[in-house]
């Protein structure tokens, strides 16, 4: 869960590198670093934010036209000076930057301790550069040669970059598990190698996602790709599809901020050429292939992470209501380490914002290894799980770049809520007055989040008098069960305050022990079947003298007579109420945390992108 940079070309590299690593600053903030060649090869890196080791290089010597650079999320050793990227091989004559973990490093370690060698860090990382050098000089080998040869030996994942004091014209790049992007600039005279695209498409819209177990040697004019068997590869050239200003904050002080205000587009782009209301027609051009897996499947295994996998659970809602299928959504961290069974006839659905995370991209080779057709739902073109799945569906949703994930989770719900829609039709479970009510309903969420978004100066209000609440409690019920959980997570990850989601009716066989006159309860309480149980709930709350603050479809004339608060949202299906639901809890955690000083897009401990295990 780190961020990787490098560039090699006539321009300064300092200053891309630089400018890459901000915009890569989401996915790892513990430490930064950069090594630039010219003449020698000079390795500047310092705790903290990329602003930590600006400071650190006013004064240095940064001339070159080749360098890397480094964002660490700690995994081995703690963030220091000494543990950030880039790190040196024994004789200093080689640099390594890496995302990823090195499964066997101890053991390599020790091997080469024994032989002489001394480490500086606690990482994997530093034994991987050391390993480097060893195998080279052993072998009189090359240095592309010396990282194959080493990767050969290695397990784990990794995303590494190596510069060679010997090859001042040359990276070497190779990937397995953790993303790498390479862009050609300048019909080849200029690279930049990335962990995603955002530091790339300043300079170049041309571009190489290098592939799990390659090897790419990069010098002015040649881009030469290998297996690990040393087999020469085609590289194929792709075209982004992004543009600069979708990765800037474009006037709002927080990248989550401007993606939550972002999703009336984000969600009508997941829905374009998809769903048309007019002609009552849905179509998912991404699984026509493997589209009758779907419709007669036996099973739909979900499997996902964190707001992916709260995603997943409204998709079981809506899936077993309207197609009839039974869904089970497994957290992909722990589906990978069970032998699931995967009977024929089901499928697995992986959803991921990134499409890089590491826990569910394992759950896919797991589930394939059983025969199981894979469907991917991911935001990112070109993805690991884009590539790994059988079929699936982009959400469109554009970069995120807050760490906390907004839009990614209400343009899953879209795209899973399509893909229903689908399979139900097809299937004839639900007849075609229901089938047509969905579809104007969905064709209408767009507009209605943008009303929900006006609600913003209210709930900040609201953030003023909770902000200093050191708990929370989120109850909801049916498919809006999982957005309590969505709406607890945000708060959780971005304002530091313990908060829990459950289900309203569960409230009474643990959770009710909590209820006191300190304790806020968010309920969503919007016009559904579940509604009369939910009142039911609200009042069990305020008999304990809790504190209530209340989602309530507009209108509401009866909860807000016995709520402390009442947040009024569009009415919708109830099916695509979570699609609404969430907008006013992401904007209650996001006022929270800012009122109470915190790094709203990038909280302590967390990366976007979680591609380690």
């Amino acid at each position: 869960m780190c961020g990787i940079v490098a560039y090699l070309g006539d321009a300064e590299a300092c200053p891309v590198i630089i400018k890459g690593l901000r915009r890569l600053e989401y996915r790892g903030y513990d430490s930064a670093g950069v090594a630039l060649l010219n003449g020698s090869l000079n390795v500047y890196k310092k705790k903290g934010k990329v602003q930590e080791l600006e400071n650190l290089l006013v004064d240095k010597n940064v001339h070159a036209n080749i360098g890397m650079g480094h964002t660490r999320w700690a995994t081995h050793g703690e963030p220091n000076d000494v543990n950030a990227h880039p790190h040196f091989s024994e004789n200093q004559r080689i640099a390594l930057i890496h995302n990823g973990i090195i499964e066997n490093y101890a053991a390599l370690k020790q091997e080469l301790i024994n032989k002489g060698h001394k480490f500086q860090s606690e990482t994997d990382s530093e034994v991987l550069v050391h390993f480097i050098e060893h195998i080279q000089k052993d072998n009189q080998c090359d240095l592309a040669e010396a990282v194959r040869l080493a990767l050969t030996q290695v397990v784990g994942a990794y995303a590494i970059v190596v510069m060679s004091q010997d090859k001042p014209d040359q990276l070497i790049a190779a990937r397995k598990g953790s993303p790498l992007v390479i862009g050609i600039a300048k019909n080849g005279q200029e690279y930049l190698l990335a962990s995603d695209a955002t530091p790339i498409i300043e300079y170049t819209n041309q571009v190489v996602y290098l592939n799990d177990h390659e090897i790419a040697t990069i010098r002015k004019g040649e881009l030469k790709i290998q297996n690990m068997e040393a087999m020469p590869m085609t590289p194929y050239i792709q075209q982004l599809d992004l543009e600069l200003e979708s990765i800037e904050k474009n006037g709002y002080e927080h990248f989550m901020l401007k993606e939550i205000f972002e999703q009336p587009n984000s969600v009508r782009d997941s829905m374009r050429g998809r769903l048309v209301a007019s002609q009552n027609h849905v179509m998912l051009g991404g699984i026509q292939k493997y589209l009758d897996h779907l419709l007669n499947a036996k099973r739909i295994i979900i499997v996902a992470c964190g707001t992916s996998w709260h995603a997943g659970l409204v998709a079981e809602y809506i899936i077993e209501e309207l197609a009839r299928i039974p869904v089970e959504v497994e957290y992909a961290s722990e589906f990978r380490y069970r032998n699931p069974i995967i009977n024929k006839n089901e499928v697995v659905i992986a959803i991921s914002q990134s499409g890089e995370t590491a826990d569910t991209l394992a759950a896919i080779e797991l589930a394939k290894s059983k025969g199981a057709i894979i469907f991917g739902i991911c935001n990112v073109v070109g993805s690991s799980i884009a590539r790994a799945t059988h079929e699936g569906a982009y959400t469109h949703a554009g970069p995120e770049i807050g760490v906390a994930s907004t839009k990614a989770f209400t343009a899953q719900v879209t795209v899973l809520s399509l893909m229903a829609l689908l399979i139900a039709k097809k299937r004839g479970t639900i007849t075609m007055e229901m089938y047509s009510d969905l579809v104007t309903h969905l064709d209408q969420i767009p507009n209605r989040i943008a009303e929900s978004l006006k609600l913003n100066n209210k709930i900040k209000k609201l953030a003023a008098i909770y902000k200093d609440a050191t708990n929370f409690l989120y109850l909801g019920r049916g498919n809006n069960f999982p957005v309590a959980l969505e709406g607890a997570l945000k708060l959780k990850e971005i304002s530091y305050i313990h908060a829990e989601g459950y289900p309203a009716a569960e409230m009474k066989h643990g959770p009710i022990a909590l209820i006191d006159k300190d304790m806020p309860v968010v309920v969503i309480a919007t016009r559904d079947s579940s509604y009369d149980k939910v009142v039911s709930n609200i009042q069990e709350v305020k008999a304990r003298k809790g504190q209530v603050i209340a989602i309530v479809t507009k209108g509401d004339t009866l909860i807000p007579k016995m709520v402390d608060h009442v947040i009024e949202i569009p009415a919708t299906h109830e099916i695509l109420m979570p699609l609404l639901s969430v907008v006013p809890l992401q904007l209650l955690a996001y006022h929270v945390a800012v009122l109470r000083g915190c790094n709203v897009d990038q909280p302590r401990n967390l990366a976007k992108s979680v591609t380690v295990e």
